[in-house]
């Protein structure tokens, strides 16, 4: 039980930093947000959980397959918000277009052959 607090906790925490690094710097905010924190602390959780190295490789394998489709998110959420469309629809419309892409990426990685 006391593990469970310590993951929630330790990960809630970074969470809120990044968050508020990001209110004085945007830039240091940027940064510490690109770092794939939440996929360390995942692979970090999982091999403590489990010292399985095969399922954590393949738990990086099939993050790096599905960061490529999360990728539009990135660039479509800022374009909207700088042509002025309001933020909860530009967060919207890029949700949905990612998760769209996230189907394509496993229809395209099915059909390759590649096992996530």
């Amino acid at each position: 039980m006391w593990y469970y607090i310590i993951k929630v906790l330790l990960s809630s925490v970074i969470i809120v930093a990044i968050s508020e690094i990001s209110k004085r710097s945007t830039m240091l905010g940027s940064i510490l947000a690109s770092v794939p924190l939440v996929s360390l602390l995942a692979i970090i959780w999982l091999y403590i959980d489990t010292k399985d190295v095969k399922q954590v490789a393949d738990l990086s394998q099939g993050i790096f397959w599905m960061v490529i489709p999360s990728l539009l998110f990135f660039i479509l959420f800022p374009v909207m918000i700088h042509k002025n469309i309001n933020f909860w629809i530009s967060l919207l419309v890029s949700l949905i277009a990612m998760v769209v892409a996230y189907f394509m990426m496993l229809f395209i990685l099915k059909k390759a052959g590649i096992q996530i």
